[in-house]
């Protein structure tokens, strides 16, 4: 009984001791979990979406191009939709971008039907908010004035708070490195598919020609 109570303890503590060295170990192979943009499956997904919205955009009307945004502009947006959608809205940054073009277009509208602002009202206006500015600025900290200029950078993050702005901002920054990659990889594509096709019509027309 004696030698049972005393091995006991020991085993105990030397249990603990195998528990405590395990737990450092444990922590770096959570953190180290990668982020659910740099799965295959994600790729995948933004890749079919991020093609078909390019094909959307080639295949618009020619008439309402000229209103429109330039073609370049337009593959952009239409990028940044297909990253919004790929996302499933789940996101405030997602959410923002699926819903900004829909406010640009109410905006534009309401703009054509309101009359214009005499120049006077609006030189007043900055006049004013450009004498409040420097008064707000000097009595706001650092660290809120960073914020809010992040918040700026990010959509749809001007008024969370720091801890969801910080969340936000990381999956952002991780949706626009695989958004590189993803149209990196279909940029070289479409110059080898260019290259292969134009390399092909170049053999077939000096074949064709006489000798």
């Amino acid at each position: 009984m004696a030698s049972t109570s005393s091995s006991t303890p020991a085993a105990e503590e030397e249990e603990r001791g195998r528990k405590r060295k395990r737990a450092p170990g444990a922590e770096p192979a959570a953190a180290t979990q990668p982020s659910k943009w740099r799965k295959r499956r994600e790729h995948e997904l933004y890749s079919s979406k991020l093609i078909e919205a390019i094909r959307l955009v080639r295949a618009g009307p020619s008439g309402a191009g000229a209103a429109g945004p330039p073609r370049g502009r337009a593959v952009r947006e239409a990028a940044d939709r297909a990253l919004a959608v790929a996302a499933r809205g789940r996101t405030h940054w997602s959410r923002a971008i699926l819903a900004s073009r829909r406010r640009r277009l109410q905006a534009a509208r309401r703009a054509r039907l309101r009359a214009p602002a005499s120049p006077s009202s609006r030189h007043g206006a900055a006049t004013s908010a450009s004498t409040s500015a420097p008064g707000q600025g000097s009595s706001t900290p650092p660290l809120a004035r960073k914020a809010k200029v992040l918040g700026r950078l990010v959509p749809g993050c001007r008024k969370l708070p720091f801890s969801t702005l910080l969340e936000e901002t990381t999956d952002y920054i991780a949706a626009l490195q695989m958004q590189i990659r993803v149209m990196t990889a279909v940029a070289e594509a479409l110059s080898a598919i260019s290259a292969t096709s134009s390399s092909s019509n170049s053999g077939a027309g000096s074949s064709s020609s006489p000798a």
